[in-house]
């Protein structure tokens, strides 16, 4: 079994330039979910030349919309959702500093050059643990766009929140990794 590797947000450079696709990780820190409303409206507060609600620099976006909070819980269920839905937005915001998505699923190979570009990577969560996930989260709050409901844009806190490094900022992509790896010739 492979060592977790621990990361703190925000990310820097060096942290991102060291991880590489397959790494465990368990992140702590801040991340802030978002999803495709969400994202349209960031990138048009971008072209528009104003700032986005949260500083992008170093940022790692969990791609959710988790459900309400049960009594004594900060979130419900927590789950990645699909990522190519952010596969449009996705390079804008690397130009602004963000430095990690998390998700579930393959991202468009124009996205995969963008994290090569501006050195960030992709993180798979575990589809369908979406109640195990949210044992991580240590709060949440809204930071904008409350009118999406779940798909509005949050803060929260983690802390050993698990994850997979799916595409690192040498190109690697485990997804293809592991059909190379059990391909019968």
């Amino acid at each position: 079994m492979s060592q977790i590797i621990k990361l703190t947000t925000p990310l820097t450079d060096e942290a991102v330039a060291s991880l590489k696709s397959g790494d465990q990780v368990s992140i702590s820190g801040e991340l802030y979910t978002a999803r495709d409303a969400a994202h349209k409206r960031l990138v048009d507060l971008l072209d528009q030349g104003k700032p986005l609600p949260f500083d992008p620099k170093g940022a790692v976006i969990y791609y959710v919309g988790p459900s309400p909070a049960k009594p004594g819980r900060v979130v419900g269920s927590a789950g990645p959702t699909t990522s190519y839905r952010m596969d449009a937005y996705a390079e804008r915001l690397m130009e602004v500093g963000m430095k990690g998505m998390i998700g579930k699923g393959k991202r468009a190979p124009d996205v995969v050059d963008a994290m090569i570009k501006h050195k960030a990577v992709y993180f798979a969560a575990i589809g369908g643990a979406a109640a195990l996930i949210a044992r991580s989260i240590k709060s949440v709050e809204v930071v904008a766009y409350e009118d999406l409901g779940p798909e509005a844009v949050r803060r929260m806190i983690v802390e050993d929140f698990q994850a997979v490094v799916i595409n690192d900022i040498q190109g690697a992509d485990l997804y293809q990794m592991g059909q190379e790896k059990y391909r019968i010739a």
